[in-house]
């Protein structure tokens, strides 16, 4: 079952009259789109990942790794305005101003002293990018991706294959209404 999709209105990025992705392989069907797409995420996250300083260049090089196969955009910041249940990311006008705030504070994740302070400051760093939502598509996998990568460089590595899609994404949600508890309890279990 797919997961709701985006709204966005005037959309550059979908194939006209239908609200499928153009992709690189012209796929109109959603659902082979969504297959291809975690097919070709998955192989490539099994490779290395791009080094770097952990800025937001960074990650937009790991989203390029991870979606390269399947978007010509990947790894570009989004230029329409979306939302998801009705809920508004930020305006693509203001992406890069709030992105580069946003891993200007990235320093408290990667020296926290402990595990929880980890989770903690980890959560409102991730629940943040969330609200940026910098891509068009790939956000989630790009966040858990580079989330796992500040986890390793900072010594708290966390097991992302226990995740639980039916706890982790509603703690998600919660975290974009301001209420990172879930978040960070989710975060905690991965660590454990």
């Amino acid at each position: 079952m797919r997961a709701l999709g985006y709204d966005a209105f005037d959309d550059p990025y979908a194939y006209k009259g239908i609200n499928t992705l153009k992709n690189k392989l012209g796929l109109r069907d959603p659902d082979l789109l969504e297959a291809f797409e975690l097919e070709m995420t998955a192989i490539r996250a099994r490779e290395p990942l791009p080094r770097g300083v952990y800025d937001a260049l960074h990650y937009r090089r790991v989203h390029r790794h991870l979606f390269q196969d399947v978007y010509s955009w990947a790894g570009k910041y989004r230029t329409v305005r979306t939302s998801k249940g009705g809920n508004p990311f930020c305006f693509p006008e203001h992406i890069d101003a709030q992105m580069k705030r946003l891993f200007g504070t990235l320093g408290i994740v990667l020296n926290s002293p402990h595990a929880d302070d980890f989770a903690r400051e980890a959560a409102r760093f991730l629940g943040e990018l969330n609200a940026i939502h910098p891509f068009r598509e790939g956000n989630g996998r790009s966040q858990l991706t580079f989330i796992a990568m500040i986890g390793e460089r900072a010594g708290y590595p966390l097991a992302f294959a226990r995740v639980k899609r039916e706890s982790f994404l509603p703690a998600m949600i919660r975290s974009y209404e301001g209420d990172l508890n879930p978040l960070i309890a989710e975060l905690r279990l991965l660590l454990g």
